[in-house]
């Protein structure tokens, strides 16, 4: 019984351990605070936290606060601020590359953390933090696209080769997996033209020069690694990274720019793939749609012919039964040539009848020649 208590208290601690946490050196801490710690330690309000509820269902979004940009890209839910990165989720599937990711790329170079180096072109911490986020998405999205691609066009000649329920219910599914896909892609898509559009949503994230130029005021912050003596070289550096931007022009956003329009173009690639492949499914569905429509008229020829058919058999049918009658009449005796004459003219007749139907058919069009 303890044994299953003590299981029980280390996953309700494994469930709660739902962040980790990067610094600009790329050392990571998992976490175990709740909400209201975070939101105090990065000057958030609760609705944008609640942004990254994976319960709860939101549109792709880069949010710009004063000390933080708040990221919900599909699966990865992150705050960044300009000395460090929550991340939500580590141990997700989905996550895992991007912790793995963050470590490797967060971490400043050694000619960029020597304090007499030149700094002048180094990247905002937050930036590269938003960089690698942005680049796992794309790259998530693009490889649900290929995958989709790989699976789509091989059904597809399938189904124009051999219209079957099996191929049509497999081509369905994919359609319905595509129309979704295509809504995440164009959601992220249509977040970052937003930002591209609106110059004051991109300087809101320049965190660093935002805190350049600001007061830095440690209280406030929950304790929740040990005092490090980095952090004054790590504003410092902050200062210097974005020292260029505020004696230029403070609303002066090209690098972020530049960033998102990278990765905008990349976006709007795999929405075009998804696109070329939705034009060729429509392109299938038109040919389907045609095959059907043609053997649909071949088999209204052919009851035409045979209604045709019907109406000469039924005339031929009469004079038979005409003369099939039990009445008595006289010039049936000694007379039986009239029965050659009657079957053959009746023949005759019949299929005359049939070959101008058929005719005059063709004549308008009906049927084809």
């Amino acid at each position: 019984m303890a044994a299953e208590q003590g299981g029980v208290a280390i996953k309700k601690k494994a469930a709660a351990r739902s962040w980790v946490l990067f610094d600009s050196k790329g050392d990571d801490t998992i976490l175990d605070v709740d909400k209201y710690a975070i939101m105090q330690r990065v000057e958030i309000h609760a609705r944008d936290l609640r942004i990254l509820d994976p319960l709860l269902s939101y549109p792709s979004t880069i949010l710009g606060r004063e000390r933080a940009i708040v990221l919900n890209l599909e699966h990865i839910k992150a705050i960044i601020t300009a000395e460090e990165v929550l991340l939500r989720d580590p141990t997700e599937e989905n996550v895992v590359p991007v912790v793995e990711e963050l470590r490797r790329r967060l971490p400043l170079s050694a000619v960029q953390n020597d304090a007499d180096a030149p700094e002048e072109h180094e990247s905002p911490f937050e930036f590269r933090a938003l960089e690698v986020a942005l680049e796992a998405i794309c790259s998530f999205l693009d490889a649900r696209t290929t995958e989709l691609e790989t699976a789509a066009y091989p059904a597809l000649d399938e189904l124009t080769s051999k219209i079957s329920s099996r191929n049509l219910d497999r081509v369905r599914k994919l359609k319905s997996a595509m129309t979704r896909l295509t809504g995440r892609v164009q959601k992220v898509r249509d977040e970052l033209e937003q930002l591209l559009d609106d110059d004051d949503d991109m300087a809101d994230l320049y965190l660093s020069r935002k805190m350049a130029t600001s007061p830095v005021s440690g209280s406030g912050a929950p304790n929740w690694l040990p005092a490090s003596p980095t952090i004054a070289s790590k504003i410092s550096r902050a200062s210097r990274a974005s020292a260029a931007t505020i004696h230029g022009n403070e609303n002066d956003v090209e690098e972020l720019e530049m960033l998102l329009e990278a990765y905008f173009m990349q976006i709007d690639g795999t929405l075009n793939k998804l696109t070329t492949l939705r034009e060729y499914i429509d392109d299938t569905e038109d040919y389907i749609n045609i095959q059907l429509d043609n053997h649909r008229n071949q088999l209204i020829q052919l009851e035409l012919f045979l209604s045709s058919g019907t109406v000469c058999i039924s005339l031929y049918s009469l004079v038979a039964g005409i003369f099939g009658m039990n009445i008595p009449y006289t010039w049936n005796n000694d007379h039986s040539w009239v029965y050659k004459w009657v079957v053959s003219i009746s023949g005759l007749i019949s299929i005359l009848m049939f070959i101008a139907i058929i005719t005059y058919a063709r004549h308008k069009g009906l049927v084809g020649s």
